[in-house]
């Protein structure tokens, strides 16, 4: 199987099985799925649905957390990873939606990545969620099955690079999904110790690209 029968066969799969799909990630407006965003990083949706609705029951809007101090967000999300970091983040990009985007959330990346705490990956993450941009997002469950299952080279050994190899692959309407398709397999399927090959239903035709296929 080439790599465009690949590319066909898993897509195929997919559209059947996962048509509507969108992040595990709870929000109430573009602002809250940019803060829950960026709190996953290194930590996980479950987690981060426990911590946000307290969170946003206190600071609903970007005009709100501006006038917040770093410890006020430290004590609602300090069971996430790297919390300190993180509350300072919160507090200055939300100082920066108000100063510089009258509070919205924009929706072009080269504004979103000037934003403290937001990368290019959580970019295109509201992008994509937020916008219907097709923009995909690569963080580790991504970048290890696009690995894993032969989607992408062996010099493909950044997110930006295996970014612009899934994107030249894959149909531009299949894009804002697929990034949720290849994570959600990552994480109940294809996972990082002892991934479930034997439920897995690219088994088969998987290469088992296990080598290098992390981070």
């Amino acid at each position: 199987m080439n790599k465009k029968e690949r590319y066909r066969y898993i897509l195929d799969y997919f559209r059947k099985k996962m048509p509507n799909v969108t992040t595990e990630l709870e929000f109430g407006s573009v602002f809250q799925l940019l803060v829950a965003t960026l709190l996953s990083a290194q930590c996980t949706d479950k987690r981060i649905n426990e911590v946000t609705p307290e969170l946003f029951r206190h600071y609903p809007t970007a005009e709100a957390m501006a006038k917040a101090d770093q410890e006020d967000i430290y004590e609602y999300i300090k069971s996430v990873s790297y919390p300190n970091a993180k509350a300072k983040h919160l507090v200055e990009m939300s100082k920066m939606l108000v100063e510089n985007f009258r509070g919205e959330v924009p929706d072009d990346i080269s504004d979103l990545i000037k934003l403290p705490g937001v990368g290019r990956k959580t970019a295109n993450v509201i992008q994509a969620v937020a916008f219907g941009k097709s923009t995909m997002a690569v963080d580790t469950h991504v970048y290890r099955v696009s690995h894993r299952l032969g989607l992408v080279s062996k010099e493909s050994n950044t997110p930006y690079k295996v970014e612009q190899e899934l994107m030249a692959n894959i149909p531009e309407s299949d894009i804002p999904n697929a990034h949720h398709w290849l994570l959600l397999h990552g994480r109940y399927v294809c996972t990082s110790r002892a991934p479930h090959c034997s439920t897995c239903e690219f088994d088969d035709i998987c290469p088992k690209l296990i080598d290098g296929s992390k981070l």
